[in-house]
């Protein structure tokens, strides 16, 4: 069974279609998804990266995509009332309902409802209320604060020594998938594709034309 780290930040619209979009990609595979909350904001600035919502035209693009993205696959996606907006609490609130930096499926999907759902203001205090009390089941009696805020910063610390650079992400064998168009690429490593064993190095390997 080949084991498989989700990175993902509540923020990205495209996270949330490819968390509602991974079980059917990955249909049939034998595999175990560890799902581990990390701080887009911080992974972007690493790479000098402003994101989508840096560029208005890039922006507007973005959220007319992702919409006619959720209406072809038949995913709810409603853009919340302000969007970017501080992912942090959602992040914090999801790691206290999970367990040494992980959290179950359960607990990232009904926090990506919440934003994605309704239309509404991701970080009103009543919602978040509601939120919190939504995932009181799964409250792990580790979660302090202190250690909560650590496994945010080393979630966000390992996806960047991976290779990480945006989200969403996998990680396999030190192979590293981004965006929701990589789900099939995904799909065919776990299944053995060769291509991996000759390509996959070979394909990165293109001197840059920036140097000089």
């Amino acid at each position: 069974m080949k084991h498989v780290t989700c990175y993902l930040d509540f923020v990205s619209p495209y996270a949330w279609l490819a968390f509602a979009q991974m079980p059917h990609a990955l249909r049939g595979l034998n595999y175990h998804v560890d799902y581990r909350p990390v701080l887009l904001g911080a992974l972007l600035q690493q790479n000098a990266n402003p994101g989508p919502a840096g560029i208005p035209a890039k922006r507007a693009w973005t959220y007319r995509h992702v919409s006619w993205l959720g209406h072809v696959h038949g995913v709810p996606l409603q853009m919340p009332a302000r969007h970017p907006f501080k992912p942090l609490p959602l992040l914090r609130l999801a790691l206290a309902h999970g367990q040494g930096g992980s959290i179950n499926r359960f607990v990232a999907e009904t926090v990506f409802r919440h934003v994605w759902q309704g239309g509404k203001e991701a970080l009103e205090p009543a919602r978040l209320d509601a939120l919190q009390r939504s995932l009181a089941p799964q409250l792990s009696s580790q979660a302090d604060e202190e250690a909560v805020k650590q496994w945010l910063r080393g979630n966000t610390d390992e996806a960047a020594q991976a290779g990480v650079f945006g989200v969403p992400a996998w990680e396999v064998d030190g192979h590293v998938f981004w965006g929701l168009d990589g789900l099939p690429m995904l799909r065919a490593y776990l299944q053995g594709d060769a291509w991996f064993e000759l390509q996959w190095e070979a394909s990165a390997g293109v001197d840059s034309g920036l140097n000089g």
